[in-house]
């Protein structure tokens, strides 16, 4: 196996620890160490589709996992923010049901032999989320703003929900031939 495929399976093992930490009150300082554990799984997705594509070692396992580490990674950390009412369900649902449908359209054209590459607004939307989940669990740990914690992160995770819409609607736009009902 190599590196950039540990490096997926690294994230993967460390969505469980990040959901102990994030999840357990009893333990000290849990969302400093949740946000440790979710900034490092974040590097190594970095790291892993970059080693992957500068040293040729894209493989299929790879282009299996990464895409799917990284969305049990996020969806993780905000089921686990719903459960603690950092956020609502309701754009929570909005972001899950985006991912499934840009899944199953993957799905659909790699039977066609087409690859659904990663646009610039899914690349955005990844990006966004990232940083509202480190914001959040920023606040969280340090009770920085605390009076307005609800306020911001709402904000936060709405504007992901809706980068996940636009995002969506793109895809659907681009692949759209792909799903006709007709044929």
């Amino acid at each position: 196996m190599n590196l950039p495929n540990k490096l997926t399976l690294l994230r993967v093992f460390l969505v469980p620890v990040f959901l102990v930490f994030l999840l357990i009150p009893s333990i000290p300082h849990r969302f400093l160490l949740a946000l440790v554990v979710f900034a490092l799984a974040s590097i190594t997705d970095a790291l892993d589709g970059h080693i992957a594509r500068s040293q040729n070692l894209i493989t299929n396992f790879g282009k299996f996992l990464d895409p799917l580490a990284d969305k049990v990674l996020v969806m993780a950390a905000l089921v686990g923010f719903v459960e603690l009412g950092f956020a609502g369900s309701v754009p929570v649902i909005i972001i899950l049901a985006r991912e499934f449908m840009v899944s199953g359209l993957r799905l659909v054209t790699a039977g066609e032999g087409v690859v659904v590459a990663a646009g610039i607004w899914g690349k955005l939307k990844t990006a966004f989320t990232m940083v509202a989940i480190i914001a959040i669990l920023v606040m969280a740990e340090f009770a920085i703003g605390w009076a307005y914690r609800e306020i911001v992160s709402a904000v936060l995770i709405w504007v992901s929900a809706v980068l996940t819409v636009i995002s969506g609607g793109v895809y659907l736009k681009g692949y759209a031939s792909y799903i006709d009902p007709t044929k």
